[in-house]
């Protein structure tokens, strides 16, 4: 019997290529495809499936997210568990370290259908394996704490404001912005500068499942939209709570992220 499979990434391209690989493999078929980790969590509830393919990086809630899920739902009912994870990243360096580390398979994007084949074939032999083997989940919750060590994810973030160093914790900062290499961080109190050098670099630091990059010039914290406009043919701008009542334009490569994001 085929491995059964779910593929949950809010990029479509990559959805697909992973199918398309998938399809020329034996012994692995797709039941079902979701698009961000709401859909996923509905779509593992549903289907039980062996295999999931899980991207790292999604809005609002992301991969590990989903498994911190997984396994709270696994620890209140011992009966269910949790599917053969196979992370998808793109360049997630805390997570890829601690994957190595936990034994726990992921993908870089873009794919490699090498390293796919190994990843089914580990994923495979864990199943197989599954009576003498039954606390699988523990290698999950290893993850997820050694994520949350190695990321040191900051709860503050360092912005500089008329020549003082301010930490301000990040469920104040409403969004993020630069221009011409200057990055602007916006509180509902005050304005200040990122030492930064890119958005990359500044998104890094902050929590992926608040945190949104909205347009390619702007991070935008989730918590802190006021209210979703709609704008030119059929894209959207983001009113936000700070003093200023801010617009921020949602790029046309998220605007479907956007409305997956808020069901519009």
């Amino acid at each position: 019997m085929p491995l059964t499979a779910l593929i949950i990434d809010d990029e479509k391209l990559a959805r697909d290529e992973l199918r398309y690989l998938l399809g020329e493999m034996r012994g692995v078929e797709v039941i079902a495809e979701g698009a961000n980790g709401i859909e996923a969590i509905e779509l593992i509830e549903q289907h039980g499936p062996d295999l999931v393919f899980l991207d790292v990086q999604m809005p609002g809630l992301d991969g590990f997210a989903v498994l911190k899920r997984l396994l709270a739902r696994a620890k209140s009912e011992p009966a269910i568990q949790v599917p053969q994870i196979i992370f998808a990243t793109a360049y997630d360096q805390y997570a890829v370290r601690a994957f190595d580390v936990n034994a726990v398979d992921y993908l870089l994007k873009p794919f490699d259908s090498t390293r796919l084949a190994k990843a089914v074939e580990r994923a495979g032999a864990r199943i197989a394996a599954k009576d003498a083997v039954p606390c699988e989940e523990d290698r999950f919750d290893s993850l997820l704490k050694m994520l949350a060590a190695q990321r040191g994810a900051p709860a503050r973030v360092v912005v500089q404001s008329q020549n003082r160093l301010l930490l301000v914790d990040q469920a104040e900062i409403c969004y993020a912005a630069i221009d011409e290499g200057v990055i602007r961080v916006v509180t509902n109190n005050f304005e200040g500068l990122s030492k930064c050098r890119t958005l990359e670099e500044l998104q890094e630091q902050l929590d992926p499942g608040v945190f949104w990059r909205a347009h390619r010039g702007f991070i935008v914290n989730i918590n802190h939209i006021r209210e979703v406009v709609p704008w030119f043919k059929s894209s959207y701008q983001l009113r936000m709570n700070d003093k200023q009542q801010s617009e921020i334009p949602v790029s046309r490569a998220q605007t479907k992220r956007l409305r997956e994001l808020f069901n519009l």
